[in-house]
Parts: structure tokens; sequence; C-alpha cells
């Protein structure tokens, strides 16, 4: 009864305040001519959308809190929070985009607290792709393999042993299987060991070069984050350089992060979309991967690049490698916005893509190695 009467109050104030917000409108119109009437400001709009967002909120709450005992089970638990998720909330705000999937959020938080976690990686996968990051931290205790190494490998390049990853969710349950799946996809190692080591065209900047550009400038390269690396093959590489490279990845169709990890690197399981967890100005250089091409959205773009720009030290580098997107799109969208960067471009070259997706959509590969200045 009370919560109801809570809700009423709730609703009461909402409608008033729009019924305020409206007449303050009204009289803005009334005052100005009528054959042009003013546009509705933007901070308004936004207060009005949030208040009937508010009112159908509010409304669906006390249509749940009048259902009759007789409905559905799944529509009781949709509405009703887990109360591990609750408990949660008052401790640290929760995304909003977590706010956004209520239902894969309540069943991600549906758990017992204390006990084995459920078995629900893509549940959380899921949800970090739909900017449901960082994930809510759940009381209860992760799920581990029965195998795991004795010690680091001392060849990263080594094959991954078996047995040492939860690979229940994928279609092969085994490293090798993932080997012989696709040559593309990383877990090869007999394939992974070439790369980033030759030059077979302009598009490659093997890692000898790539030292040899910074020794050059007389600059050091100490520390290093590799965006969407994949299996962590170029911070493999640079290791044996004695160069740190941090790894960013997801499980998208394969352990990826599990295969990082394995090779004795450091995987961080992080999508996109999200901040660096990287301090501001103390990394030396960056790496753009694969991951990172045409498919995300310009704005996503824009604020990814000027957050490396925020973690990239003073003479650090940039390094997009194979990015690729349409012609059209790198001369008129992509070079322009990286060029907001201002960086000195030590490499640019651009080829054509010639797999049958680069043929049909016209797409090229840029790879660029950019440094930034010491002082804007």
């Amino acid at each position: 009864m009370g919560f109801t009467m809570g809700l009423n109050l709730l609703l009461l104030m909402a409608m008033v305040a729009t019924n305020i917000l409206s007449l303050y409108h009204l009289s803005t119109t009334i005052q100005s001519k009528p054959s042009s009437p003013p546009p509705i400001p933007d901070h308004l709009i936004h207060q009005l959308s949030t208040i009937r967002a508010t009112i159908t909120h509010l409304t669906s709450l006390q249509s749940s809190t009048n259902t009759p005992p007789s409905s559905s089970s799944s529509a009781a638990a949709a509405t009703t929070p887990p109360s591990d998720l609750l408990i949660y909330t008052h401790i640290s705000p929760i995304a909003s985009s977590c706010k956004d999937n209520p239902l894969l959020l309540h069943k991600y938080m549906n758990y017992t607290p204390f006990s084995l976690c459920p078995n629900d990686s893509p549940l959380a996968e899921d949800l970090i792709l739909r900017g449901c990051h960082p994930l809510p931290r759940r009381r209860c205790f992760s799920r581990t393999p029965s195998t795991t190494p004795t010690s680091l490998p001392t060849d990263p390049f080594s094959p991954l042993p078996e047995k040492t990853a939860l690979l229940t969710h994928f279609s092969c349950k085994t490293f090798s299987c993932f080997a012989g799946l696709k040559p593309e996809m990383g877990f090869d190692m007999r394939i992974e060991k070439t790369r980033f080591l030759t030059y077979k065209s302009d598009l490659d900047l093997p890692i000898s070069q790539l030292m040899q550009l910074a020794k050059q400038a007389k600059s050091v390269i100490r520390l290093a984050l590799d965006i969407g690396g994949g299996t962590g093959t170029f911070a493999a590489h640079m290791k044996l350089h004695n160069v740190t490279v941090v790894t960013t990845t997801m499980n998208l169709g394969a352990p990826y992060n599990e295969a990082v990890a394995i090779r004795g690197l450091v995987p961080l399981h992080a999508p996109l979309q999200q901040r660096l967890p990287v301090f501001d100005g103390v990394v030396d250089l960056v790496r753009c991967g694969h991951a990172v091409n045409r498919w995300i959205p310009v704005v996503a773009m824009e604020f990814l690049l000027f957050d490396v720009d925020r973690v990239l030290r003073g003479g650090g580098y940039l390094l997009l490698d194979h990015f690729f997107s349409k012609k059209m799109d790198l001369e008129k969208v992509f070079t322009p916005l990286i060029g907001k960067l201002g960086y000195k471009k030590v490499k640019w070259a651009v080829a054509n893509k010639t797999d049958s997706s680069g043929v049909k959509n016209g797409e090229v590969y840029l790879t660029a190695l950019l440094q930034k200045p010491l002082t804007k």
C-alpha cells in the first residue's frame, strides 16, 4: 500500500512538472510573433523527454505491483531486480547501457551469492558488447579449469597447452582445433611466429624497422598498448625486445583472452568503446589492430583516437596497422579525422584490399605510423 502511494505521489509530481514546463514554453511562444514561433530549447526537450520516460517507467512499475498473483513468473522476474543487483547499486553506479538491457542484466545478476558462478561467459560478453562495461561485480566463485600451467612459457610461440582453459562455450573444445579452423584467427603458433617480422608490401612495418625508427628519433619504446590484439602475437614479439605490451581483446567466437594469458602476456577484456584503462601520458606506443576499422561509427572512432592521444606521452607513437575502409571514406572522412591529432607522419601507406569483401566494397588498407608532438 505504501509503495503504491509513493508511486502515485511521484507520478503526480512528474505530471505537475510537465505542465509547468509546457506552460513555460507556451508563454514564450505567445510573447513571440505568431508567424515565426521560436524553436524549443534543447534543454527543455531533454527535460520533457526525461519526465515522460520517468512517467512511463513509474506507470509500468505501478501496473506490475497491481498485477494479480496469477500472472506469469517470467514477467515478475523481469520487473523485480535481483537482490545482489540492488545491493551493488548502493556501492557503485551502474553504466547507463546496462540499464538499457534490463533482461540481460537481471539474468546476469540473478545468481546464488557465495556459491559457484553460473556458466554464463557468453552472457557477460553480450552485455559488454552492448556497452554495459564495466560489468557489475558479483559475489560468487569463478569457474576455473582443473589443469593449469606450472610455469610461464619460455617461448610465447610454443603450441598452446590443452586443458588449461574452459572452452565449453565454443564450437572448438581444444586450442589445436582453433589452430586448424582458420589461420587468421591467431591460434596456429607456427603462423604467428612469422608475423610482424618481414616486409612483403608497403603496408607492412616489421618490428625491427619500428624499433629502428624510434631509435633514429632518439625515442624509446618501453610500454605499449595493443587495441584489438587477438591472441597477443604483437605483444609476444615485442616481449622479445624487452617491451611490455598490454593487449585489449574480446572473446568473439574464440578464447582470445585465455590464449593471451597462457602465452604469459596480459589481456584486458575490454570493448573498443571503453575509455582506455591507462593513466594519461604514460604509454610509448599504441597499436590499433584489425578490430579498428570502418565498421566503427565515425564519432566513436574520433573519441577512440583522442583517448589514444590521452594515454600517449609526448613523442610516443600511434600505429594504425592495416586499417581498412572504403577508398572514398578514407580520403574524405578518416584522413581528415586522423589529421585532427596533428601528429607527424612517419609512415603512411595505402593499398587496395584484395580479398572478396575488399573488391566488392572498393576497400583499401591504411598502415600509418604517427608520432605525437612533444608539445601542443
